[in-house]
């Protein structure tokens, strides 16, 4: 990093939450959707799943239009089982070190992600962690259904960087993905790519 960032942006799965997307494909190929992998990986998702995340369709449409895609009768609690397979859990230590982060850099979350992972994780977190709140830990926490924008489009970036009147240049991004830590890079923002096995309690921040 060519100077100390001011700022953190913090992705969700895969930095602080433990996911596994193989769960979720194997859950659905169980359940019979035997093109699942066509229709939604971490590296892409087809117009339906962006429609999810981005706030565009709720809940209920989301259920109708897989089971039309899927060509299955599958029930709404099916869909919703499979999809939040791959949501597992958030390791104590990587909250406790998040905490030791917030006293030293404005930090933020910004997540891909969709109501129905939302309400899971949310749920998790809590029965976890004694009743806390996940968004609690920040100074705000982005989501896609909520920005209505999702990463790697540069707009919603750009949103979080007008709302919280912060520069790119003094804000770190970690991401596991690489075609979002791309995006950021072009718009000036210092990244971490987090791969496996390297997890954010190896990162030299506090």
């Amino acid at each position: 990093m060519d100077q100390k960032p001011k700022n953190i942006i913090f992705d969700l799965g895969g930095v602080l939450l433990n996911i596994d997307f193989k769960l979720t494909s194997n859950a659905f190929k169980n359940l019979g959707v035997t093109h699942f992998d066509e229709m939604f990986t971490q590296h892409f998702s087809n117009p339906l799943f962006e429609l999810l995340e981005t706030g565009k369709i709720d809940e209920a449409a989301f259920y109708e239009a897989f089971r039309k895609e899927a060509g299955l009768p599958l029930t709404d609690v099916q869909i919703q089982t499979a999809w939040n397979a791959l949501l597992l859990d958030f390791p104590p230590e990587r909250i406790e070190w998040l905490e030791k982060i917030a006293s030293r850099y404005r930090i933020f979350l910004f997540s891909n992600t969709n109501q129905i992972h939302y309400d899971c994780f949310i749920r998790n977190f809590s029965n976890a962690f004694d009743g806390k709140h996940f968004n609690d830990f920040f100074e705000k926490a982005y989501y896609s259904q909520f920005l209505g924008l999702r990463k790697p489009y540069p707009d919603s970036f750009q949103a979080i960087v007008k709302e919280q009147e912060i520069l790119p240049a003094e804000t770190l991004f970690i991401d596991d993905t690489y075609k979002n830590i791309e995006a950021a890079n072009q718009l000036g923002f210092q990244t971490i790519h987090l791969q496996s096995p390297t997890t954010v309690l190896d990162l030299d921040l506090i």
